[in-house]
């Protein structure tokens, strides 16, 4: 349990989406008829002393569910990698307070959390790093969280509500250094819409409540898969099927934006899987080379708007 006089939590900006996040996932999983068991999100969103529907909202318009089902679509990820890598590792970059560890610890799974400075100090004070989860306070545009990464048992990184809020050439960059840097792993990630994104950059998308989230830059379309696919080191990119929620919203409407053809760019959730090259698919000599030099022609930059 956390302890009472640890429940005060100030976020704000990109920062504060952590606990809009938190909060919907345990309104869903407060539902008896929802697909994600996560009490963890319902005890730690109780202990935290912050105006969650007044600032949020009461979950209305699917809002709850859809972070439920992102959720799930995550987890499944993360048990496909764990039956092939049961003692591998887990990167989640700008997880937040993210409750995923607690749905899918199989027993031996290695966790490494990854955030800015302020979500960090707030995560290690309401769930404390163990033996085998820890939380490292770091952008996840500045590459020596890398240097954390054992992926010597297998690697999977997630980011889960993270990259919308970097630039299309950000996003591009630590895309192609992790395919860099952990041959054979892969990233899963989700993005919503470039129509979506482009109404938060021109502030034009608030939630009923009233809550506005902070501009997204970065949004997906099929034009956009191909860019990453054209990444060096990359083996290959896919669509993640979302699981089919409950109601008209979210078991009639979005599945039929997300899997009639013509309707697809319409979707409002783009969940991704970027497989990165092994050792034994990378190109020796110059075409190894050329690839190098792409990776170093992808502009290094920083931002601290990462969750």
């Amino acid at each position: 349990m956390v302890d009472p006089q640890e429940q005060d939590v100030k976020l704000s900006g990109v920062a504060e989406t952590t606990l809009w996040t938190l909060y919907h996932r345990a309104l869903d999983a407060r539902n008896p008829d929802t697909a994600l068991y996560d009490p963890k999100a319902v005890e730690l969103t109780d202990s935290i002393a912050f105006p969650f529907k007044n600032r949020f909202g009461s979950g209305n318009w699917g809002q709850a569910q859809g972070t439920g089902l992102r959720a799930l679509c995550f987890d499944a990820e993360v048990r496909r990698f764990l039956t092939d890598h049961p003692e591998g590792t887990v990167v989640s970059l700008g997880e937040g307070l993210e409750t995923q560890f607690w749905r899918v610890d199989n027993g031996s799974v290695r966790w490494l959390s990854v955030d800015l400075p302020d979500v960090a100090a707030v995560r290690k004070r309401l769930l404390p790093d163990t033996d085998r989860r820890r939380t490292l306070a770091c952008s996840v545009t500045d590459r020596s969280w890398m240097a954390e990464v054992d992926d010597s048992r297998g690697l999977l990184i997630t980011a889960q509500g993270v990259l919308m809020y970097l630039s299309p050439a950000e996003a591009h960059d630590l895309i192609a250094e992790c395919a860099h840097r952990f041959p054979g792993a892969a990233l899963v990630f989700d993005t919503p819409p470039q129509w979506v994104t482009g109404r938060t950059v021109r502030r034009q998308w608030r939630y009923p409540a009233g809550y506005q989230p902070p501009p997204m830059p970065w949004g997906m379309t099929s034009a956009e898969e191909e860019k990453l696919r054209g990444l060096p080191k990359v083996a290959g990119v896919r669509s993640v099927r979302v699981p089919r929620g409950r109601g008209l919203v979210c078991g009639v409407l979005l599945p039929a934006l997300t899997y009639v053809p013509g309707l697809r760019s319409r979707k409002p959730l783009w969940v991704t899987r970027v497989d990165f090259q092994t050792d034994e698919e990378r190109p020796v000599g110059a075409d190894a080379a050329q690839q190098d030099q792409q990776i170093r022609n992808v502009p290094a930059k920083q931002s601290e708007s990462d969750r």
